[in-house]
């Protein structure tokens, strides 16, 4: 797809401030909610909670600006939205129950090390994986976060009543509609902020059907600095490496999203712009530990954003980060934005989380087909969505081991590695996987008309 702006280009002030507006609305949810959860079940007093929510917002939109502006060798310098990742709320409520906030903040920043480490090898990561194994991984990112779009639209807990109801179901529908209407018949801006018209439609729809909860800002404060070190560090070294473990669910995550952002973006990415975003995570969690905010990873439904709206440029993504921050600062602001209702999210995440399935599914198109890669590709979806779909596969395993392997993407990734590496490959079949990675590159990921810097 044509792109309507690129990675260094500047759209015009009001455009930007729209286009980075959606890709807030899309993003603040999943920010807001990991806090919610893991505050929620550690019995944390509704002040505490409140800023532990805003530090997340404040930290997120740091790690954004950084990703998307790059600081010295810290930085992917593409349109990466930061935020609370979901791969961490089970080991922080397990780490906090017994340890408190304290111990979670202790033991992810001393897990952040890992990340940051790991980012200084990824040259010889970015060997393992090759257009084959890279398209599989962002496949699955995908297929295997559908279902949080399909718990968007439900809004309850599943096997409730209320569970997807048909007001429900309706309002997702619209903004499905209104997105793929948008998208296909206008142009320009206007087919670029799909997904904010969508949400402002969904919005209007919502508010007519008694359907928007306003409670939220009325009970949020005017003002709210971030309180580093609120609770302190504890040091726990199970609770370090139970964290640790998480923390490599998360490279493999941010591996792939930042392939899929390279395609989206039409831009290549090599193992130096890897490490560069990799140190951004680490570092950005190091930092969301001292100031009291969970870990945070790249968001792939932003990344699908960028795959709609043909706008790829890292400065409007940059602005995205400045009202990350101004939620943070202001939770009045953060406030209205969560009012939006989750089935409205729900209906253009169908479509945000396919286009990321669909550029993973474009790279393996362009793989040479052999029945050695089609055995990958097939044993490495499979794999991923196995657990995905059914997790108590794993109910039986070491403890560790289920929380390295309970994500879809950890599990996928590590098979069609492996796979990759053990099956041999005959000399035809090599000659073809170096055309087609040539085709690939020429194709997918064309060269940046700019340097970025």
């Amino acid at each position: 797809m044509k792109l309507l702006y690129k990675v260094n280009d500047l759209p015009p002030s009001g455009v930007t401030l729209l286009l980075a507006l959606q890709h807030m609305l899309a993003s603040i949810g999943g920010i807001v909610t990991v806090p919610l959860i893991v505050g929620g079940a550690l019995g944390l007093p509704a002040d505490e909670l409140v800023t532990l929510i805003s530090a997340s917002l404040f930290v997120s939109g740091v790690a954004t600006i950084v990703q998307c502006m790059g600081v010295g060798p810290v930085g992917i310098r593409l349109p990466v939205v930061m935020g609370t990742s979901f791969a961490f709320p089970g080991a922080c409520i397990a780490i906090g129950t017994s340890g408190g906030v304290a111990t979670i903040m202790g033991a992810a920043l001393v897990g952040s090390f890992m990340v940051i480490i790991a980012s200084f090898y990824m040259d010889f990561i970015r060997k393992l994986f090759p257009t084959l194994v890279s398209g599989v991984v962002v496949t699955l990112i995908g297929l295997t976060i559908l279902p949080v779009a399909m718990g968007w639209i439900g809004d309850a807990p599943a096997g409730h009543p209320e569970f997807a109801s048909l007001p429900k179901v309706f309002l997702s529908v619209i903004s499905l509609m209104v997105v793929i209407g948008v998208s296909i018949f206008c142009k320009g801006a206007i087919a670029a902020s799909a997904i904010a018209i969508s949400l402002g439609v969904g919005y209007i729809v919502a508010l007519m059907m008694g359907m928007v909860d306003m409670s939220h800002i009325a009970e949020a404060a005017w003002f709210s600095a971030p309180s580093p070190l609120m609770y302190g560090l504890t040091f726990s070294l199970p609770a370090i490496i139970s964290m640790t473990l998480v923390y490599v669910v998360v490279v493999a995550e941010a591996t792939g999203d930042f392939m899929a952002l390279g395609s989206n973006c039409h831009v290549p990415v090599d193992g130096k712009d890897l490490r560069r975003g990799l140190l951004g995570d680490g570092l950005g969690c190091s930092f969301g530990a001292i100031f009291t905010a969970l870990p945070v990873a790249s968001f792939s439904q932003n990344v699908g954003i960028v795959g709609i709206s043909g706008v790829a440029s890292r400065y409007v993504v940059a602005v995205t980060g400045i009202l990350l921050i101004a939620g943070g600062l202001f939770p009045k602001f953060a406030a209205l934005a969560v009012t939006v209702p989750k089935p409205v999210l729900g209906g253009v995440g169908f479509v945000m989380f396919g286009m990321i399935a669909y550029a993973g599914i474009r790279m393996l198109v362009k793989t040479a087909d052999s029945r050695r890669n089609a055995i990958i590709i097939c044993v490495g979806l499979s794999s991923g969505m196995a657990v995905t779909v059914e997790p108590n596969l794993l109910q039986h395993f070491p403890e560790q081991l289920k929380m390295l392997l309970h994500s879809g993407i950890t599990t996928g990734t590590l098979v069609t590695v492996a796979l990759n590496l053990i099956l041999p490959k005959s000399k035809k079949s090599k000659a073809a996987e170096d055309d087609a990675a040539d085709v690939t590159a020429k194709s997918i990921l064309t060269k940046p008309d700019k340097k970025m810097s």
